[in-house]
């Protein structure tokens, strides 16, 4: 991880200003959109096991026990 995070900062570098700035706001664009991809993505999943979860009965106990 320090390898990439200095690969990129030496990267930026090289760079001129205006053009760091847009690679800044481009990822940060991407990150808002991976939350919200992720989020959606979330809540969908936990409706369907929640639908799944009330649709299965759970199994019918017996009151007498057999050792």
């Amino acid at each position: 991880m320090k390898i990439l995070t200095k690969s990129l900062v030496k990267f930026l570098k090289r760079e001129d200003g205006p053009t760091s700035v847009e690679y800044a706001v481009m990822l940060a664009l991407i990150i808002v959109v991976c939350i919200a991809a992720i989020t959606t993505l979330g809540s969908n999943t936990n409706s369907t096991f929640s639908f799944v979860g009330s649709a299965i009965k759970p199994p019918a106990t017996s009151s007498s026990s057999s050792s």
